[in-house]
């Protein structure tokens, strides 16, 4: 999978929809599906959905981040897309983040490319040209809270009982540079560093005050509240807010694509610490005894 800058222009880029005969009225309505998401896409908004469908806790394993870039590609290539809402099938959480299972006593060749995927995720998903939408219907440490950064906007199930934040220092590990860059862009260096410092999960409400999340609703009125800030945004010219997007995000996406391989070597030397292993071990251990 290879990078794509942002400010691509769209209209004079996309070729003709193979599905679509010349013609013919718009489908209405499309979705596509593989093994750990589901997309629909409305053709008549331009707005798709889509949903993270991994249970337990849609963890992003190798194969989760290559089916997410795949339909976010496929999205992004489809002239009649606009928007993308992203959300969990799985009830009472968005997503748990990182797979463990994936830095945990595998070889270097498989750090390389699990973390390579963790980087194009992120490249893709807060380099888009669409709008994107989280409307997080569950918890979201971690790798989800990075997730949910990289949108646009950020609306939250006003639920206590689910949090969201960049918790790798709880387990031992540093979050890299740029999950840093996105966090300090969305709630500024000081609440940035201490929630980060202490590997913080912020309940719903708290992660409202401090602009983690940029609204609160009841969870029944979430997939409303995500559509009528999309038709929001969806009412200004794409190329404007395409271009304004490009030019706010362009230097943090252009740090990363410039020290992408130095930063992978970064992550295996790390995961590759017995101490660390040890970490995740003890963490998996947890887990385990948490299910039974």
């Amino acid at each position: 999978l290879c990078h794509r800058p942002l400010a691509w222009g769209r209209a004079t880029q996309q070729p003709p929809d193979p599905l679509q005969p010349p013609g013919l009225p718009l489908a209405p309505c499309r979705a596509f599906s593989n093994n750990k998401i589901l997309v629909e896409l409305d053709k008549s908004s331009g707005v798709a959905t889509m949903k993270f469908k991994s249970p337990p806790v849609n963890s992003l394993s190798l194969d989760f981040l290559t089916e997410f870039c795949i339909s976010l590609e496929k999205l992004e290539n489809d002239r009649a897309c606009r928007g993308v809402i992203i959300t969990s099938a799985v009830p009472k959480i968005f997503s748990s983040g990182l797979d463990i299972t994936e830095m945990c006593g595998k070889s270097m060749e498989h750090y390389a490319e699990f973390w390579r995927a963790v980087q194009e995720m992120w490249l893709r998903l807060y380099g888009s040209n669409m709008v994107t939408v989280a409307a997080i219907n569950g918890s979201s440490p971690a790798g989800g809270c990075l997730l949910a950064l990289s949108c646009d906007y950020r609306i939250m199930a006003e639920n206590p009982k689910f949090s969201i934040g960049l918790n790798e220092a709880q387990l031992g590990i540093v979050a890299p540079f740029w999950f840093k860059d996105t966090f300090v862009n969305t709630v500024g260096h000081r609440v940035a560093e201490r929630s980060l410092q202490l590997g913080s999960l912020h309940p719903a409400p708290e992660a409202h005050k401090f602009g983690i999340v940029d609204e609160l609703v009841p969870e029944d009125k979430l997939q409303e509240k995500a559509a009528a800030v999309m038709a929001q945004w969806l009412a200004l010219p794409d190329h404007a807010r395409q271009l304004t997007k490009s030019m706010m995000r362009k230097a943090v996406l252009d740090r990363l694509v410039a020290h992408r391989e130095e930063d992978i070597q970064h992550f295996i030397t790390f995961i590759s610490k017995e101490s660390i292993q040890k970490s995740l071990r003890m963490y998996m251990e947890m887990l385990k005894k948490k299910k039974s």
